[in-house]
């Protein structure tokens, strides 16, 4: 860059600050700025001069004059330089300071010359949807330039009036405080409201009306021109930016869901995590129950004995899994994997002692059981004696009773099933553990069953001896639910009485009259049901093959811990008793229909009804808890701390999942019409259906 010569070779140079009166400091520098610039009339003079006043500041300045200062003592001792200061010398330190370490060249000044014609580019858009909103307009619309139009519009409105304090009407009309604590006003002398002095000593002369407001001013129509293209404009670049929130909107909508995928994942891997502790729960009570049962074997072990029908501990309540085969864990869960065929008639009963040990199964129309081998899936024989059709069914390892509508109830010997195939032949799968073997030479030794339950050696049966161990008779019709731990049993018949047995002496302890506590009970039951003196039947529901029975029992289920017994019946009412008194001390009331089967723990009972529901009541309050719905009557339930199993009318098996509160169908090979009855334990369970087979499923 070149300095432009003096037109008098005489003239002194103008950065010399030691002449006599003549241009200031501040003249100096800027002739100095835009000597370069001053032969070319194009944008680059008109932005740098428009930077100007941006840039001239008392830094600049001093920074200037320190740069002019070392320019003149350069020159006068004589060293080579430069004979005058041009732009990027002068403005190397200020914009090194102000504007960055990077400082301006001329390709940015390029950019910044081009800007106009960039802006007036036209730009193509884009079709189809974006064809509305585009980068460029998007950014414009970005710019607050509105509510500065809006502002200016406002401006160019405003009249010239006499002051009217409005600021003072406002502040009184909000309630603030207009003077201070001495009495001063806390307004100003422009808010004080001046309201002209109306002379009313003329008479006759008319006051003169006052002018509006819009008259005293005119915009005149290049304004108001101006001002439509900008309303028109703020009002396009509304809809921008009502397309760019939109798509904000969109954006952040899209996040949720995809949050809330996140937290419906989380939240069902915090309910796997709560299914796992309780499964560790079981699994920790069933490894107390077992280490009580070892150290029992062991005693009983040590005494010498002979061969007795000796009730074990009941499984129903046993929580701890069980043992398997390792090949079970090779199985697909929710999957049929054999079908037991024998009967010809749809499945009335049936119970099984432990998974892959002994089945007994039973039709509504046979007096005869089926006794099963569930490891090899083949039929070990037959229990006979009843003389009608089997309506319930108890199996505890190789103790058996059953209920018939002969009113009788047998206890049978597992150990002494007639079977012409030969029953406990070597090497078959029996978990007998309480059979006491005679010698050769007459001693008596206890047999020691295996870890697996699988024992070696033949268990002997005199032929004179019966599967049936003992009848017991007292109710005068079926008897259609049964329960029994230990030495006790409690059975329910459709004569509406409950009865208490002792396996020991076969006598019945104690017998409650349904109908008495109906009678004494405040709470109303349904009608022409409980009441009913005669034989009790009403029709079942449609199943879902259309198919339908008459129901008959009286009492749908029963079960009892301790001194606490629940018995479900015919009026609807889930009933509990106190075995000590024989007295219902209360009633749960909620169905509608009989209720057919129900089991209870520590916390709560699970109740099914023909009124196609399941109800589950809080032992502590005597409310429901929850209810289950379905299209069909609920025949059969059993239910853990997990999970509730039910057989609802269907082909398939209902499961419903007490922590996910989610509902899933068993149907891979199983049954072909409704299933009727069901029991499992841990991951195996025996399913009966109106199609007369049994299926064994995997959990």
């Amino acid at each position: 860059m070149t300095s432009r010569t003096s037109h008098d070779s005489g003239q002194r140079n103008p950065l010399d600050t030691t002449s006599a009166p003549g241009p200031s400091r501040l003249e100096l520098v800027q002739k100095a700025l835009f000597a370069p610039f001053n032969h070319k009339k194009s944008d680059s003079a008109r932005i740098l001069s428009d930077l100007a006043p941006v840039i001239m500041t008392p830094r600049m300045i001093n920074s200037a004059s320190t740069a002019n200062s070392r320019q003149r003592q350069a020159v006068e001792n004589g060293t080579v330089g430069r004979t005058r200061v041009d732009f990027a010398t002068l403005g190397r330190a200020p914009l090194r300071l102000g504007m960055g370490s990077r400082r301006v060249t001329s390709r940015d000044l390029e950019v910044m010359e081009a800007t106009e014609e960039l802006l007036h580019a036209e730009v193509p858009e884009p079709d189809g949807v974006a064809s509305n909103v585009s980068l460029l307009r998007g950014f414009n619309a970005t710019i607050p330039s509105a509510e500065q139009s809006r502002t200016r519009r406002r401006q160019m409105r405003n009249v010239d009036a006499p002051h009217l304090g409005l600021k003072k009407l406002g502040m009184n009309a909000r309630g603030l405080l207009t003077e201070d604590d001495d009495g001063h006003s806390v307004t100003s002398e422009d808010d004080v409201v001046m309201v002209p002095r109306i002379e009313t000593g003329r008479k006759g002369k008319k006051r003169r009306g006052r002018e509006s407001l819009s008259t005293s001013k005119l915009l005149g129509k290049e304004e108001l021109s101006r001002q439509k293209k900008e309303i028109l404009r703020d009002k396009e670049n509304l809809h921008v930016r009502r397309s760019l929130i939109h798509n904000e909107i969109a954006e952040i909508t899209n996040k949720i869901e995809a949050l809330d995928v996140i937290r419906e994942k989380l939240e069902h891997d915090l309910l796997k995590l709560q299914e796992d502790e309780l499964e560790l729960d079981d699994e920790l009570e069933g490894v107390g129950e077992r280490m009580d049962f070892e150290q029992a074997a062991g005693r009983s072990a040590k005494a010498n004995g002979t061969q007795s029908v000796h009730v074990p501990q009941s499984s129903r309540r046993r929580k701890g899994p069980s043992f398997l085969p390792s090949e079970h864990n090779e199985l697909p869960p929710g999957v049929a994997f054999m079908t037991l065929e024998s009967h010809s008639a749809p499945i009335a009963a049936l119970d099984f002692s432990e998974p892959y040990g002994t089945l007994v199964s039973a039709s509504q129309v046979d007096s005869q059981l089926i006794v099963w081998d569930l490891f090899s899936g083949t039929q070990m024989g037959r229990l006979k004696g009843h003389t009608g059709p089997i309506k319930c069914i108890q199996v505890e390892d190789h103790v058996c009773l059953t209920g018939s509508e002969d009113g009788a109830i047998r206890l049978w010997d597992l150990r002494r099933v007639d079977n012409e195939d030969g029953w406990g032949e070597e090497g078959e799968f029996v978990t007998l553990s309480d059979v006491a073997e005679e010698s050769e030479d007459g001693e008596v030794e206890a047999e020691q069953p295996t870890s697996n339950g699988i024992r070696n050696g033949k268990a002997p049966v005199d032929e004179g001896e019966q599967p049936c161990a003992r009848v017991l008779e007292g109710h005068t019709k079926a008897v259609t639910s049964l329960y029994f731990e230990d030495d006790c049993l409690v059975t329910g018949a459709s004569d509406k009485t409950l009865r208490q047995w002792d396996l020991t002496t076969g006598q019945c302890v104690m017998t409650m009259d349904i109908l008495w506590a109906i009678s004494h009970s405040a709470a109303p039951s349904i009608p022409g049901i409980a009441a009913s003196i005669g034989s009790f039947a009403v029709p079942t529901p449609p199943f879902a093959d259309g198919s339908w029975d008459m129901y008959e029992d009286f009492v749908g289920g029963v079960q009892f811990w301790g001194y606490g017994l629940v018995s479900g019946s015919g009026d609807g009412a889930v009933r509990m008793w106190d075995m000590r008194t024989g007295q219902a001390h209360r009633t749960l009331l909620g169905h509608t229909e009989p209720v057919t089967c129900l089991q209870f723990d520590e916390l709560h009972i699970v109740s099914g009804s023909l009124d196609k529901s399941i109800r589950v009541w809080d032992l502590r309050t005597g409310g429901v808890f929850e209810t289950l719905k379905y299209d069909h009557a609920v025949t059969a339930l059993q239910f853990d701390t997990r999970k509730i199993v039910a057989a609802t009318g269907e082909n398939g098996i209902k499961v419903y999942n007490r922590t996910s509160m989610q509902h899933s169908t068993l149907l891979t090979n199983g049954h072909t019409h409704p299933v009727q009855r069901l029991r499992y334990m841990d991951r195996y369970m025996v399913s009966g259906g109106r199609d007369a087979t049994v299926k064994i499923w995997s959990l």
